[in-house]
């Protein structure tokens, strides 16, 4: 043993990271505080992203909608992560399915995501988004 996190962890880790960058470069008062770097780096150079409404995105139309949506929403916005768990995986590679949860606006969504990382030494936490699939899921009425 290395002692070093195992895979799933690290991509756990990035997932909830990553988030994070989100909640902070979307809510206009914090997001002179962030650095974009961050998010490009953690993008696989051949990133593809299947959307909740079907669209396919390649990594430059990802970066591009993240980086125009800067200081879009209030303070109100809140992402957090359920339910993560582990898929398919090899020595370099896995998936890891999760539950994205989200408040905009006073609107609450949720998205079933499935995201398979590769190991990269530059990446923050050690991996990089190599595909995407975030599928809408159906808001229980209150």
């Amino acid at each position: 043993m290395t002692g070093e996190p195992s895979l799933f962890s690290r991509a756990s880790a990035e997932i909830i990271d990553l988030h994070r960058f989100f909640v902070d470069w979307f809510v206009a008062a914090r997001a002179n505080t962030v650095d974009f770097g961050r998010f490009e780096r953690a993008m696989g150079k051949d990133l593809s992203m299947v959307a909740p409404d079907g669209q396919v995105l390649d990594r430059e139309a990802v970066v591009d909608h993240v980086r125009s949506s800067r200081a879009s929403c209030d303070d109100g916005f809140a992402i957090s992560i359920e339910d993560i768990r582990p898929g398919w995986q090899d020595a370099d590679t896995i998936v890891v399915l999760y539950v994205e949860a989200q408040l905009r606006a006073g609107n609450h969504s949720r998205r079933q995501s499935s995201a398979v990382f590769t190991t990269s030494s530059s990446a923050p936490n050690g991996v990089e988004w190599r595909h995407l699939h975030e599928t809408w899921l159906q808001v229980p009425e209150r």
